[in-house]
């Protein structure tokens, strides 16, 4: 990230340097957890989901993650019927990307107190995301912590099954492969401290880009789940599955092959994106570093199964595009 583009993200209140190194030290200080017995973990380092053997051929996957300061708007705005929404998605996209089938997940709903209004909408929205993702949502938990949280905070924890000889790590992205891209409905979850800095000053009810602000900031996440596992039953080659949220493109450097990722065309940005870069000075790198910019998820295959798996993802996202190619390394994301 450029140092222009750093200090603005850091001066809208997070430092995704400062992130990596918190994660780092967390990851090393649970990795001296002496169970007993041998790990079950599956070696993923730095992938989207987590994957543990249940026996010899069946693997748990498993993910958490919640909605972040995209709820402050759902609080301006005092419309709780999507956040759930957003809460599946972030899960459910992480647990697709090892070839995993979500299955249920777990609600963690922390409250300053408990507003049963809220609630029911919130857990609209829950049941809203689980019909698109095919999972249930078979328990959960509501924390009234008034002395902790202010207004309210949600995550979840969620798994699914893969078999073991199935998982798709990325290991099989080779050059020449193909990355297609699948559109996002908007910002979806990520980065939305910067946005809400950028966009300051305009108010919710404001029509900008044809539509009131509050509507194009609160529209939930897209879940490719539908998508994403039509792709893998099918009969095409799925080398890498990504989805794009905080750091953008980038994403695509969590997948496992030393290969370099060179994007030269990408999907059109929502409007919502330039609106951010103009009123937050916001460089067109770091937009890319922390937004999708329009492209929620990347699916890599074979070029001999490009025309097919477009076929097929077309069904779902009629603009799913070829964004780029596979090339040799160095590993790095390159626009062009």
């Amino acid at each position: 990230m450029s140092e222009t583009g750093e200090d603005a993200y850091a001066r809208a209140g997070v430092s995704q340097g400062d992130a990596d190194l918190a994660v780092s030290r967390l990851v090393a200080a649970l990795a001296t957890a002496n169970t007993g017995r041998p790990s079950r973990q599956v070696d993923l380092s730095g992938h989207y989901a987590a994957v543990m053997k249940l026996d010899e051929t069946t693997g748990i996957a498993l993910s958490t993650d919640g909605v972040g300061t995209k709820l402050l708007v759902a609080e301006q705005l005092g419309r709780y019927d999507t956040v759930g929404i957003d809460c599946i998605a972030m899960n459910v996209n992480d647990i697709i990307c090892v070839g995993a089938e979500p299955i249920a997940m777990l609600d963690y709903l922390a409250v300053e107190h408990a507003d049963p209004d809220q609630c029911e909408q919130i857990g609209i929205g829950l049941a809203r995301g689980a019909e698109l993702a095919g999972i249930e949502i078979p328990g959960g938990e509501l924390a009234q912590i008034g002395d902790l949280v202010k207004g309210f905070d949600i995550a979840g924890a969620c798994f699914g099954t893969v078999a073991l000889d199935s998982i798709i790590d990325g290991s099989a992205v080779s050059p020449g492969d193909v990355i297609i891209g699948l559109p996002s409905s908007g910002i979806h979850s990520n980065g939305y401290t910067l946005a809400r800095a950028a966009l300051d000053g305009i108010s919710m009810d404001d029509e900008v880009l044809g539509r009131p602000l509050g509507d194009i900031l609160i529209e939930p996440t897209e879940i490719y789940v539908k998508a994403v596992m039509a792709l893998i039953d099918s009969p095409v080659s799925v080398h890498g599955l990504a989805h794009i949220t905080s750091g953008g493109l980038d994403n695509l450097l969590r997948l496992k092959a030393d290969v370099s990722y060179e994007v030269n065309e990408p999907l059109p940005p929502q409007p919502v994106f330039d609106l951010i870069a103009r009123r937050g000075e916001v460089p067109e790198d770091e937009m890319y570093e922390v937004f999708n910019m329009g492209c929620g998820f990347c699916c890599v295959v074979p070029a001999k199964d490009e025309v097919a798996a477009l076929g097929l993802l077309r069904g779902h996202y009629p603009s799913a595009a070829r964004i780029g190619t596979v090339a040799p390394g160095p590993k790095a994301v390159v626009r062009s």
